[in-house]
């Protein structure tokens, strides 16, 4: 079952959901179609088996990034997240299905991605605000709300996300470069009144 899993992982982050086909699955399994079905009720469950997967192995590896990083300070936590989010797409096959279907979710599992999809995006968000109301160097931020940094955060990881997706990796560095320091300049003014 767990070779059958990351063969679909692979199949779906490459070739989408559309693109995927059991019979290519098995194939790269060296397992005949039929044989999937011992373990899975069709394409519709092995897809959101395989989310259901990706998403988590992503949100470990996540927590993992900002709890290796906990004593580094924040600007350069959140600068190289984008990066590393950046490199997990390329190297990763969760990263890379999470990204892909998290944007673009097939049609007839629309309200079941997004099911997966919105509680893990709203345990990034509760756990970035819990990182920015613990860190040291808070007084940059002072004057806005933890939380509101974590969404901004979070739209900004959004926007070179999908520029990744639809333009590749030139774009996405060219669009982060560009994105970063008016993010953080925007967050560490010392009053609100000075944007």
């Amino acid at each position: 079952m767990e070779e059958i899993r990351k063969a679909a992982l692979f199949q779906f982050a490459t070739n989408g959901y559309e693109g995927a086909s059991l019979s290519s699955i098995a194939a790269e399994v060296g397992i005949r179609k039929p044989s999937i079905y011992a373990h899975f009720q069709g394409k519709e469950d092995l897809f959101l088996q395989v989310a259901r997967y990706a998403f988590q192995e992503q949100n470990l590896r996540i927590f993992e990034y900002f709890t290796e990083r906990k004593d580094q300070p924040l600007k350069h936590t959140l600068h190289d997240f984008l990066f590393w989010m950046g490199q997990e797409y390329e190297s990763n096959d969760s990263a890379k299905f999470m990204l892909r279907f998290s944007f673009f979710p097939p049609v007839s599992l629309y309200h079941e991605v997004l099911d997966i999809v919105n509680p893990f995006l709203d345990k990034m968000e509760r756990k970035l605000t819990r990182r920015l109301r613990n860190t040291r160097d808070r007084e940059p931020f002072g004057h806005m709300e933890p939380v509101d940094v974590a969404l901004a955060f979070m739209t900004l990881v959004d926007g070179i996300m999908v520029e990744l997706l639809y333009s590749g990796s030139i774009n996405y560095h060219r669009r982060l470069n560009a994105a970063w320091p008016i993010f953080w300049r925007g967050i560490t003014l010392t009053s609100p009144h000075e944007a």
